[in-house]
């Protein structure tokens, strides 16, 4: 299970997004020159936090410990596996696509969530990927790391600026253009940035030609869209707000997220809440159980719950069977993902529109 912390870190802490290659300018778009020049010959790089503060890499991290699946998929997918020596909240056997998932699972659990203080510290890593904020790490383990321990320890800590920046933010995420800026940089930071480029560009291939079907359809012409969070519990429903990626992804594939008027990432709303927005459509948002048949018991169990339910069984959605069968990771998870889902949703929404 992934955390979804609001805690947010001191601005010190850098985070991956905005890229400078050594001598050259740099900024947070994930196409720019110098964030596609970056290979394993071309560090120093540095990256920027989200107040434009430097963090220099002088060479290719050798150990790298991640927060959790997310950014340990990220660097899986990047072809830098074999650095990573340890991970938090690790993906369970099957969550994660083909290959990959067999390299995870030979990746060290340092914490079953949030990683101990002293075991990070201790770890021997020379870099840590935080997905989120700053985490207390309750239970009696002690506090997160200050930036001072992490510096003796001598480990450079860094963010995803997608996840970590926006729901900061003073604008609603409507795109994935930081998401790919993450990619970029932490391609350029491990000396994998050819492999980043590839995903980038295959990212932008999916989604322009989503927005090339369906970019001009008007607000008021596409169907309004409700992420049902059925892990997160059904006695008080989770809405993903305007700074979550999932605002970005429902937007493109040319649909109104219902809670878009909702500013931060996420916002724990009653079914009033959801009844008066009465979506057109409705995703069952459940998270990877691992294999094919439990993913779909999760799906026909919150379907039928929707349906079941006296205060939802009304719903528009419900009424029509509008429902898509997404995972919830692959919608509000920063990742390569996020445009296959953009192009799922939009398949759905605009049947014979997109390829």
């Amino acid at each position: 299970m992934r955390s979804r912390s609001r805690v947010w870190g001191p601005a010190a802490a850098v985070v991956l997004g905005g890229l400078l290659t050594a001598g050259c300018g740099g900024g947070d778009s994930a196409d720019t020159d110098t964030a596609g020049k970056a290979a394993p010959g071309d560090h120093p790089v540095s990256v920027t936090d989200c107040m434009g503060a430097e963090t220099t890499f002088s060479a290719t991290p050798k150990k790298i410990v991640t927060s959790n699946a997310s950014s340990l998929e990220l660097l899986l997918r990047l072809g830098a596996g074999d650095k990573v020596i340890g991970t938090g909240f690790p993906p369970g056997k099957g969550t994660l696509p083909g290959a990959l998932d067999a390299q995870a699972q030979k990746v060290k659990v340092l914490g079953q969530s949030v990683i101990p203080k002293e075991k990070l510290l201790g770890s021997g890593a020379d870099l840590y990927i935080d997905t989120f904020a700053s985490m207390n790490m309750g239970g009696g383990m002690g506090d997160a790391p200050t930036a001072q321990e992490f510096k003796a320890a001598g480990i450079k800590h860094i963010y995803l600026k997608s996840t970590a920046c926006a729901a900061q933010g003073k604008s609603a995420v409507t795109d994935l253009s930081a998401v790919e800026a993450d990619i970029t940089s932490l391609g350029a930071v491990t000396g994998t940035t050819t492999k980043a480029k590839e995903f980038v560009a295959g990212m932008k291939k999916k989604v322009d030609a989503v927005q090339k079907a369906v970019g001009s359809t008007p607000d008021r012409a596409r169907p309004t869209y409700f992420l049902f969070d059925y892990d997160a519990g059904t006695k008080q429903p989770t809405a993903v707000c305007n700074r979550q990626v999932a605002n970005a992804v429902i937007t493109l594939a040319g649909a109104r997220n219902a809670f878009a008027d909702c500013d931060g990432d996420y916002k724990q709303v009653g079914w009033e809440d959801v009844i008066a927005k009465n979506p057109d459509w409705i995703q069952l948002g459940v998270r990877n159980r691992g294999s094919e048949a439990a993913n779909k018991k999760a799906f026909d169990e919150a379907e039928k719950w929707l349906k079941s339910n006296s205060a939802t069984k009304g719903l528009k959605a419900v009424k029509e069977g509008h429902f898509l069968r997404i995972g919830s990771e692959q919608t509000t998870i920063a990742g390569v993902e996020n445009a296959d889902t953009v192009e799922a949703i939009a398949k759905a929404l605009y049947p014979g529109k997109v390829g």
